[in-house]
């Protein structure tokens, strides 16, 4: 498949659509991060942050798998920047560590540090004194135990 695109269509903090050369539609799953749901604290910034970044442009997308929604599951490149790992470094993500394991050595040690210095640095999401997770948020939400 072609991994390149323009991005015309931003769900959320983490998940964008790409029209590609011949004119379909791709939902692309950001891989290596999460963030927070629409709903949530800094769920609408994630995704303005993302749109700032993202939106109208021409990405190519580093991707080897799909997720249980048939998306495919990548890190978005513009212009050779990995778009995921600057919504790491504003703070408009944590670094999805149950997946990490998919991750290169290289991908997994930039975004973990990256992470670091965003809660150190008290960027965005981490200006909250006790952020709560998008996959805790979700699991809340599942077993009728929101917080």
């Amino acid at each position: 498949e072609d991994n390149t695109g323009r991005v015309v269509g931003i769900a959320d903090g983490d998940t964008v659509t790409l029209l590609d050369a011949a004119n379909n539609q791709h939902k692309i799953r950001l891989s290596g991060i999460d963030s927070p749901e629409k709903t949530m604290p800094w769920g609408q910034k994630a995704k303005e942050g993302l749109s700032e970044m993202a939106f109208g442009q021409a990405v190519l997308i580093d991707w080897s798998k799909r997720d249980r929604y048939q998306r495919i599951v990548g890190i978005v490149l513009l212009n050779g920047q990995d778009i995921n790992l600057a919504l790491i470094r504003k703070g408009l993500a944590w670094h999805y560590k149950k997946y990490a394991n998919e991750q290169s050595a290289s991908d997994r040690a930039a975004y973990s540090s990256e992470e670091i210095d965003a809660r150190a640095a008290r960027r965005g999401l981490w200006s909250d004194p006790k952020p709560v997770p998008p996959w805790e948020w979700r699991k809340a939400r599942r077993t009728g135990n929101p917080s």
